[in-house]
């Protein structure tokens, strides 16, 4: 091989913004799309909001992974995404946590017992005009009835893994947060899901970048849709497409 040619692979990278609830199974994806095509995988997690606008002030980056249509939708408006509509690539569940050794007892059929709850120690999920979990939990909050009596003891995070730790630390004593984030977090439990009618859907969007390599973005995609990746987000809760 010509040393321009290899030094050209050599210096070949992607760089993935996805939104912070991917973390843990995007990592080991990442991996695995380095073992297969040589290329390597710089990833940048962050709420999708926050990622969204890094991308219209000229962030670096060739695939954007939103868990939010309408962010995604707002990057294609502003001429940021290669394609238009972006990949519905997944679909998560939103859920009320407690600390795992959280003793006390909750329910969502009891609203009385949750707004005493929060009264004592905050309610944490992600900005309720920006981060995906936090305009789904409020939406959820809303249709049960409890937005009104919660919302002053609610504590807002930039992304939904922050809203994770401070459960988690005792720093909250209830949280919104998807139910994978909740499932692969020992410290957590799962006290109530909302009904999927409570919220819109939640839908993640995959997408190479107007500005970004868009062959090796396209690259990534696809194995985003393989069977070793598809099996890997299963494995942390994720559905697949319309599942």
């Amino acid at each position: 091989m010509p040393q321009s040619q290899a030094q050209a692979q050599a210096a070949e990278r992607l760089t993935v913004f996805a939104a912070a609830s991917l973390k843990v199974p995007l990592e080991e994806i990442a991996v695995e799309f380095e073992l297969y095509s040589g290329i390597p995988v710089d990833l940048s997690f962050a709420g999708s909001s926050l990622l969204a606008r890094q991308l219209r002030f000229g962030a670096d980056a060739d695939v954007f992974l939103s868990a939010n249509i309408a962010w995604s939708e707002w990057a294609a408006d502003q001429g940021l995404l290669a394609e238009a509509p972006p990949l519905h690539w997944l679909t998560n569940r939103l859920v009320l946590v407690a600390a795992a050794n959280e003793t006390t007892e909750f329910s969502l059929d009891k609203p009385e017992q949750l707004i005493e709850a929060v009264q004592e120690r905050p309610l944490a999920m992600g900005l309720v005009d920006a981060v995906p979990a936090g305009i789904y939990g409020r939406a959820a909050l809303v249709s049960q009835g409890l937005w009104d009596d919660m919302v002053p003891y609610v504590a807002q995070t930039d992304n939904v893994q922050a809203a994770l730790a401070l459960v988690s630390r005792g720093a909250a004593r209830l949280g919104i947060v998807y139910a994978t984030d909740a499932r692969n977090t020992d410290s957590i439990r799962v006290i109530a899901t909302f009904p999927e009618t409570s919220h819109p859907p939640i839908v993640y969007t995959a997408a190479a970048t107007a500005a970004g390599d868009v062959k090796t973005a396209n690259e990534f995609l696809l194995f985003l849709q393989s069977p070793a990746s598809q099996n890997i987000l299963r494995q942390y809760g994720f559905g697949i497409g319309a599942e």
